[in-house]
């Protein structure tokens, strides 16, 4: 019995151990550059998808084994681990950095929730709105971070108004308490989700108390949370800084693709808002019908009598909304260094007409991109004082406000994808996996893109978005390039599907923060997950196939990819 808690203590090591062993006969038997390049990828992605090492030190693996194999030098392999992506970062999180300290981010989501109203449908829209909105501009963790304690002091409000009376009520029989599933092991994998969840990731498991309260409170619940959870990878597709893999292909692409100017801030809003907005919508509807039914009336009824409850949340939300006072000095300026940034990021280089950087020479060669301005406008919030000349001068953020929320582990993490796709690059992996994938071109594009949505969505369930981005667009490319089709038709959805993560509370940060409140149970989020999942793919497809082709030329092979007149040719 020992032996056997001594070796599942030590299951990571014997990952770490076995992982390479088995891979052994790549670099050992077939010994190419392309077998050795494939045993770092296979390593990496074992790692990433696992755990067993930090996420940041498996994306160090390149800048060891890379000189090693001799597939790139080490002074070469370092250089690609700090790229423009990274300068990016740095800006969008000084400006994060700010809402966050003067706390205009809680009266922005107060603003939109008390647009909408207290109905229980209307309320729960009017914080989906405000979690996607703000985490256009931060990281989806943050905006939940920022926008759940205000939702529970909502909830709680409202379950303290119930009337007399309303006890615990039967769950319908979709509704699986977690609790029964750890004690009673009657479902062991989501009995292991359950476990790594509270063990792991350290989430709360909710009690069997947790749910003696009336159905339909019971519902709103859950409702309002998975809705935050959701909204915020939502929010965060519409934008390039809004999500991780969004600024890890944009930067991909440029060192994949140097002569590719595509994709720049406008038009990736112009695509990917529409997105945004209807996935939000149908997300809505979807989670009021899946937990309060289909009695859609109060779409009409937007005025009338408020209940106990209603008023109940309509109270808090106006106390809260009351006691952050007047718009301070400070969240004015850092709301004009938000609409500054964004303006900029929007008239750079529209497409349609010339920007601003025109103006500059050699703006045509990419000398200025949108890192620049996000830095500029992140390094002016060290200097503007956040004091009038009567108190001792403090700038708006300091260095330990910066660090605090500055996501290292996601800069180094990417640093490792960008050197994972150089080795691909100069090892002849890409070329081998293009050739190996060239029947491929035989399916409809449709279809070929509908696959590698669905397999990147499922594969992001498990592994964190980030590693799943990153290990699969080597992939991807090369795969566009073998069936002649532009990258950029296979990339962009497959990036954005990388961000719908909804099944599980280890999908993602922001699912575990919900699910910590205590509200939800694993079976609400498949349940829920699956259906948004599905609106999600369509969505993508969707806006890829109509207005995403005139945008970016989709429909043509463009000159800044290599042509490969070996494989087969299709057109979308």
């Amino acid at each position: 019995m020992g032996l056997r808690r001594g070796l599942w203590n030590y299951r990571s090591i014997a990952l770490i151990v076995l992982a390479p062993l088995l891979l052994l006969p790549l670099p050992l038997v077939i010994g190419t550059k392309e077998a050795e390049c494939a045993f770092v990828l296979l390593l990496m992605a074992t790692y990433w998808m696992t755990e067993v090492i930090p996420l940041p030190m498996t994306a160090m693996l390149p800048a060891i084994l890379f000189p090693a194999f001799g597939i790139i030098k080490s002074s070469h392999v370092s250089q690609t681990y700090f790229k423009d992506f990274h300068f990016l970062l740095v800006g969008v999180i000084c400006l994060a950095t700010s809402i966050e300290k003067w706390g205009l981010h809680r009266r922005i989501a107060l603003r939109l929730v008390t647009m909408v109203g207290v109905n229980p449908a209307w309320l729960m829209l009017g914080f989906m709105s405000g979690c996607a909105f703000i985490s256009m501009w931060v990281q989806n963790t943050s905006a939940v971070a920022m926008v759940m304690p205000i939702v529970e002091a909502v909830l709680q409000q409202i379950l303290k108004a119930k009337e007399e009376g309303c006890v615990g009520e039967d769950n319908p029989g979709l509704q699986l308490d977690a609790y029964d599933i750890i004690h009673n092991n009657s479902e062991p994998f989501l009995c292991w989700v359950m476990f790594y969840t509270s063990v792991v990731l350290h989430v709360a498991v909710p009690q069997p108390g947790a749910l003696s309260r009336c159905k339909r409170d019971l519902m709103m619940c859950k409702a309002m949370c998975l809705g935050i959870a959701y909204s915020s990878n939502i929010g965060g597709i519409s934008t390039l800084p809004g999500t991780s893999p969004n600024l890890i292909f944009s930067e991909y692409l440029n060192q994949v693709y140097p002569n590719c100017n595509c994709i720049n801030f406008a038009n990736w809003l112009v695509l990917c808002l529409p997105i945004s907005v209807i996935m939000l919508l149908l997300t809505w509807i979807w989670l009021y019908w899946l937990f309060f039914g289909s009695d859609f009336r109060f779409l009409c009824q937007r005025g009338g009598e408020q209940s106990q409850k209603e008023a109940a949340a309509r109270k808090v939300i106006e106390e809260e909304y009351r006691s952050l006072g007047p718009m301070s000095s400070q969240e004015i300026v850092t709301a004009v260094v938000f609409v500054t940034m964004v303006l900029l990021w929007l008239t750079r280089a529209p497409g349609f007409m010339p920007g601003w950087a025109s103006l500059f020479p050699h703006s045509h060669m990419g000398y200025i991109t949108d890192a620049t301005v996000a830095l500029l406008l992140g390094l002016l919030l060290f200097i503007i004082p956040a004091y009038g000349p009567s108190r001792k001068y403090e700038a708006m953020i300091s260095w330990d406000n910066f660090q605090a929320l500055m996501p290292w582990k996601v800069a180094l993490l990417v640093g490792g994808g960008f050197a994972l796709a150089e080795g691909t690059k100069e090892s002849g992996l890409s070329l081998w996996v293009a050739e190996l994938l060239t029947p491929l071109g035989d399916l409809p594009v449709l279809a070929t893109i509908a696959i590698a949505c669905i397999i990147v969505t499922t594969v992001t369930e498990f592994a964190s978005n980030a590693a799943t981005i990153t290990i699969f667009l080597p992939i991807l490319s090369p795969l566009a390039e073998a069936i002649h089709v532009n990258p950029l038709y296979v990339l962009i959805p497959t990036t954005l599907c990388t961000s719908y993560s909804f099944l599980l509370p280890v999908s993602n940060p922001p699912n575990a923060i919900v699910f910590g409140y205590g509200h939800i149970t694993i079976m609400d989020m498949v349940k829920a997950g699956l259906g948004v999942n599905v609106i999600g793919v369509l969505a993508t497809l969707l806006a890829v196939t109509t207005w995403g082709v005139p945008l970016f030329s989709l429909d043509t092979y463009p000159d800044w990819a290599p042509l490969l007149p070996e494989f087969n040719s299709t057109a979308p």
